[in-house]
């Protein structure tokens, strides 16, 4: 199939899509990876003190079970993208859903602690494969002039999924007369909790039979006219195919496939640039934002709020989090990349500070008086706007940005990798850290807020409208 109009390459790609609603559609099909990364990724919120309270554990070994859902998400982010090479994107999304929906059964219906933590694992694996196949497949398809909008699809199904999870949780409790282990049909409330998830599971599966394979990926395999078919879909018929076509072979013959190896240094282990990406990856978890999505119901019980109440501050929290997220999808090109991160950095660390103060007059009955209470209250969800609005964003478009093309894709999985582990250290850490001293740990949220605002200022330069090539 090809073209009859007469506009080629970038020329062309710039032209407005003929069917920019099939392309909408598409992209949020495929953004609902996204929405299942954010909802599973919080659901467990809900039912941390009814897991706590079935099996009889304590803090350290419940932190283990609600945190080792992260291995899973650093596997599947690291084979994610060599999977979808071998047998398409496409694919890898029905793999996701499958785990997705497994993974939501299997959590909804454990006989041991041990069988919960292993499906959580599974869900976890999903998650880090939709981290990935998603904004790849989304990048793959999208009309040029329309990508960073369309890109940001994801983003924003992340937010949505964890304020819908929060909503669900919330709902459900209501139902279980404010009993997280209260019977409804038969199963305790937090098991419907989880297994709600096959829900948006299931359609995300279905979903992904309605939607093209990626054009790369097509071309890559040889089946070049259902690739001119799919950019006609995508780019319109205006669209030389044929030129398509061969832009993308030549840039594919044009990829420097990053290893390792590139990443290394003479004295320092990896190169500057790298440890630059580490350092933003560590940051953005190491002030205690998955505290606020994992256990914001845990912790506000644990200082006088009863369980409907804790639940729905979640869920207003989570409303915070998509309020900051549009705002700095529409700055983050305005003011800058680094402006932002510093106002969050700040931001945050005035609201931690301000929280760990309202904590440490917690009394011996495990109550907030009034005043502390509405400060923390009103501190966390400062927290998070600050977040949301800067380091929340930010990380990412300065990770797609800022290393060298002869280094991005490894560089990029290596930043990731440290975001795992970042996130496994603070989930693992906070329910012991709690228990030793609420007041204390948000004071070393605190600091960690504070102490990077300097790194930022020494070491991060702005990406703002520079060519990736000039990056380096």
């Amino acid at each position: 199939m090809t073209s009859t109009a007469q506009p080629t390459g970038s020329e062309g790609r710039k032209a407005h899509p003929e069917h920019l609603g099939h392309v909408i559609f598409i992209t949020a099909a495929a953004a609902m990876g996204g929405f299942l990364f954010g909802y599973d990724s919080s659901v467990i919120n809900g039912a941390v003190e009814a897991i706590r309270s079935r099996y009889d554990i304590g803090s350290a070994l419940l932190a283990q079970v609600i945190a080792i859902a992260l291995i899973g998400c650093a596997i599947g982010a690291a084979t994610a993208g060599r999977i979808a090479d071998r047998i398409g994107r496409i694919r890898v999304m029905q793999i996701a859903s499958v785990l997705f929906t497994v993974s939501a059964v299997g959590s909804a219906l454990p006989f041991a602690l041990w069988d919960l933590a292993f499906w959580r694992i599974i869900g976890g694996f999903a998650i880090g494969m939709a981290s990935v196949i998603g904004p790849a497949y989304i990048a793959e398809v999208s009309p040029s002039a329309y990508r960073g909008r369309l890109g940001s699809f994801q983003q924003a199904a992340i937010v949505v999924g964890i304020a819908v999870s929060q909503l669900v949780n919330w709902g459900i409790l209501n139902l279980a007369d404010g009993d997280q282990r209260g019977k409804i049909a038969g199963l305790e409330a937090w098991q419907w909790m989880l297994g709600v998830m096959v829900v948006p599971a299931v359609l995300y599966g279905l979903l992904s039979f309605a939607i093209p394979e990626s054009p790369r990926y097509l071309i890559s395999v040889g089946k070049v006219s259902r690739a001119k078919e799919v950019l006609a879909e995508v780019e319109g018929h205006s669209v030389n195919l044929d030129t398509r076509v061969t832009e993308i072979q030549d840039a594919m013959r044009r990829e420097h496939k990053s290893s390792f190896k590139d990443l290394l240094g003479s004295r320092m282990g990896f190169l500057p640039i790298v440890w630059v990406g580490i350092g933003l990856s560590v940051f953005q978890q190491l002030v205690g934002i998955n505290v606020a999505f994992y256990y914001s119901s845990a912790l506000w019980q644990s200082v006088g709020i009863d369980p409907s109440a804790s639940f729905f501050y979640s869920f207003t929290t989570s409303i915070i989090n998509i309020i900051g997220t549009v705002i700095a999808m529409l700055f983050v090109d305005k003011i800058g990349r680094r402006p932002l991160a510093l106002i969050g950095s700040a931001g945050m660390a005035i609201s931690l500070a301000l929280e760990a103060w309202a904590f440490s007059a917690k009394t011996a009955a495990g109550t907030l008086p009034p005043t502390e209470g509405t400060v923390a209250l009103i501190a966390a969800h400062v927290f998070v706007l600050f977040f949301a609005l800067s380091w929340g964003v930010v990380v990412w478009v300065f990770l797609g940005e800022m290393f060298p093309n002869k280094i991005r894709a490894a560089a990029l999985g290596v930043a990731a990798c440290a975001q795992w582990i970042a996130n496994w250290a603070i989930t693992a850490s906070f329910p012991s850290l709690s228990d030793w001293n609420l007041s204390g740990t948000y004071v070393i949220y605190a600091v960690f807020a504070l102490l990077s605002i300097p790194f930022v200022l020494k070491f991060v330069k702005e990406t703002k409208g520079k060519a990736l090539e000039e990056m380096g």
